[in-house]
């Protein structure tokens, strides 16, 4: 196959936490909690106009996409222009069954993206704060074969690391350490390898008839159990499952990254604002957190215009 003749599409997941009429909702289902924790923070759901400076970035940098599919809890940025053919607004209810429903769960939504109508076979995923900083081709995402480069940072010990934190110095995991260990449990108990390679926090190349295979089929006891969590919780999947089993079915090509090649800048430090202009890698991602707060957002706000000052076709 050449990677240059199928279609690829990209999708998102887009909250506006600052929308009073989300935020209601929000609270009315699970009262109001502590705005500190990683699992409920006010960065979980906050809107510093990532998405806006991602899809300026997907324009300059990858505009052989077909379509950007935005899945929402009935929002749509203000400053998107929806005529724009490109772009397509999917509604949780168009992709997720009404029993799960509200969800507040970015893990839970991850594993009913395959039922986008219209979606590519071929397809990439993205959460808001990821971005692009050099061009790529379709052949960065896909190999010839058609199946898909699955990015991950290598972490050779991890399982060993895993036991001495949790046992010995009685560490407590987070929640996002938790369901990738769910994850590769579960790979490891059907196919017999274990993978310690973790998530890059970028974007994620998937074949959507795999991502409904496993849903469906392969983990759907698995999946059905989480059904439960319209809020992060310590027994979510985490997405990485799909790109192990992808591996260990030879239905994808592992690649292992450093931080030169894929950056997460967390945005409360300053230090990593220069390390991401001098790595200029590849992808990177602005992570917003319980340790963040306005003065950051303002932060990577100001870095995003600096990067991508030009406006995008998508925007009004």
């Amino acid at each position: 196959m050449n990677t240059e003749n199928f279609d690829i599409d990209i999708v998102y997941l887009w909250v506006d936490g600052n929308d009073p009429i989300w935020r209601a909702k929000r609270d009315a289902f699970i009262g109001k909690t502590s705005e500190d924790s990683s699992r409920n923070c006010e960065g979980r759901y906050a809107d510093n106009d990532e998405l806006k400076y991602s899809l300026r970035s997907i324009e300059k940098y990858a505009p052989w996409i077909r379509n950007i599919y935005i899945v929402t809890d009935n929002q749509q940025p203000s400053w998107l222009d929806i005529s724009c053919p490109k772009v397509k607004i999917i509604d949780l209810t168009e992709i997720m069954p009404r029993e799960v429903l509200p969800c507040f769960n970015s893990s839970l939504i991850e594993k009913f993206l395959h039922n986008i109508p219209g979606l590519a076979e071929h397809f990439l995923y993205s959460n808001d704060d990821m971005f692009l900083y050099k061009t790529v081709k379709p052949s960065d995402f896909f190999m010839p074969d058609g199946y898909p480069i699955i990015r991950l940072k290598s972490k050779p010990f991890r399982r060993l690391r895993w036991y001495l934190d949790k046992k010995l110095l009685k560490k407590t995991p987070s929640t996002y350490r938790v369901t990738i260990n769910m994850a590769s449990k579960l790979v490891n108990k059907k196919y017999g390898v274990y993978y310690s390679g973790i998530p890059h926090h970028n974007i994620d190349a998937y074949l959507k008839s795999d991502c409904k295979r496993v849903a469906e089929e392969i983990l759907c006891k698995e999946f059905r159990s989480n059904w439960k969590n319209q809020m992060r919780s310590d027994d979510d999947i985490q997405r990485i499952v799909y790109s192990y089993i992808a591996l260990a079915e030879k239905h994808g090509h592992r690649q292992y990254v450093t931080a030169k090649d894929s950056f997460v800048v967390k945005i409360h430090k300053a230090k990593d604002y220069k390390k991401l202009l001098d790595y200029q890698p590849t992808f990177f991602c602005m992570n917003d957190s319980e340790s963040a707060g306005g003065t950051d957002r303002l932060r990577s706000k100001e870095m995003l215009e600096r990067l991508f000052p030009k406006k995008s076709a998508f925007e009004k």
